[in-house]
C-alpha cells in the first residue's frame, strides 16, 4: 500500500511502517532515507517532546535520527527524521547479537556518560510513578506487558508494592543518575548488518535523567527473548555488566522492570 504525504519536505512516495506499540502512524520514504511519524492533536505534545529530545541528543554526538521537519496544528503533529541505517537488534539471530553485545554495552555506556548537567529533560522515579498512578487509575494497564507471574494480580496492588519502595529508589537514583534512553529495548537499537556495530538509537520520546538501572533492566530483560536458554541469558547479563563497567543491582533492576509495564497505558 502506498500513500502520499505533504510533510514540509519534498513530496514523494511514503510507505506505511507496521509494528511498534506507540499508536502513531509511521511512514518510510520510498528511498528509505527518512521516516515520518504522524499523531492526532491529543498526542502532538508527546511527539513534540520526542522531537526536542532527538534534536538535543544529536547535539551531544550520540548517534540517532536527525530532525528534518516538524509540523503541528489542529489536526495533529508530524515529525520527519532521518533514517538510522541498519537493522533493529531484535531482528538479528542470537549468534549475531552475541557478536554485537559488547558493542551495544559500549554504546549504552557512552549514552549514559553524556554529562547530566547538559540534559534539560527528566524522567525520574517520581515522574514515572505519577504516570503509573494515572494509567492504573484509568484501568489502562495492558496485562500482556506484565511479567507472567503478575498478570493475575490487580494493577493497583502491583503499584502499591512499588510505591512503598520509592523513598529508597529516589535515594539510589540521586546517587546514580544518567541520561537514559527511557525505552532501551532491542528494537530501538539499530545495528549495521555488515559490521554489527551500533548505528544509533531510535524512539527517543522518553529520554531524560533517571537511574541507569531503568535502562539496563529493560535491555537485559528484552534480550532474554533472543537468547536460547537461561544459562546463556545469565552469561550475557554478566558479559554486558563487565563490558559496560558496573555491578548489576538485581533488586534495583527488578523494581525498574516491574514499574515499566505500568506506564504504558
Amino acid at each position: 500500500m502506498r500513500g502520499r504525504l505533504t510533510l514540509g519536505v519534498d513530496d514523494g512516495d511514503w510507505l506505511p511502517v507496521t509494528g511498534g506499540e506507540s499508536g502513531a502512524a509511521v511512514f518510510r520514504s520510498a528511498d528509505a532515507t527518512r521516516h515520518a511519524k504522524c499523531v492526532p492533536a491529543g498526542d502532538a505534545a508527546d511527539l513534540e517532546a520526542e522531537r526536542d529530545r532527538g534534536a538535543w541528543l544529536s547535539d551531544q554526538g550520540v548517534p540517532g535520527p536527525r530532525v528534518l521537519d516538524w509540523r503541528s496544528g489542529g489536526t495533529g503533529g508530524r515529525l520527519v527524521t532521518s533514517t538510522v541505517s541498519g537493522v533493529p537488534a531484535d531482528q538479528v539471530p542470537a549468534e549475531d547479537l552475541r557478536v554485537a553485545w559488547g558493542r551495544i554495552a559500549d554504546a549504552v555506556r557512552r549514552l549514559h556518560e553524556v554529562p547530566v548537567s547538559r540534559c534539560p529533560f527528566r524522567r525520574g522515579v517520581d515522574a514515572m510513578v505519577a504516570v503509573a498512578r494515572d494509567v492504573v487509575a484509568r484501568g489502562a494497564v495492558n496485562p500482556g506487558f506484565l511479567p507472567v507471574e503478575q498478570q493475575h494480580t490487580p494493577p493497583a496492588e502491583l503499584l502499591d508494592r512499588l510505591t512503598r519502595q520509592v523513598p529508597r529508589r529516589r535515594e539510589q537514583e540521586a546517587a546514580d543518575t544518567v541520561v537514559r534512553h527511557g525505552d532501551l529495548c532491542l528494537p530501538n537499537i539499530v545495528l549495521d548488518p555488515r559490521t554489527l556495530d551500533v548505528s544509533g538509537f531510535i524512539d527517543l520520546g522518553r529520554l531524560g535523567l533517571a537511574d541507569r538501572c531503568s535502562d539496563l533492566a529493560l535491555l537485559l530483560a528484552n534480550a532474554r527473548e533472543t537468547w536460547t536458554d537461561e544459562e546463556q541469558a545469565r552469561g550475557a547479563d554478566t558479559a554486558f555488566a563487565e563490558r559496560y563497567g558496573t555491578a548489576l543491582d538485581h533488586d534495583r533492576l527488578r523494581f525498574c522492570l516491574h514499574l515499566d509495564p505500568l506506564i504504558w497505558g
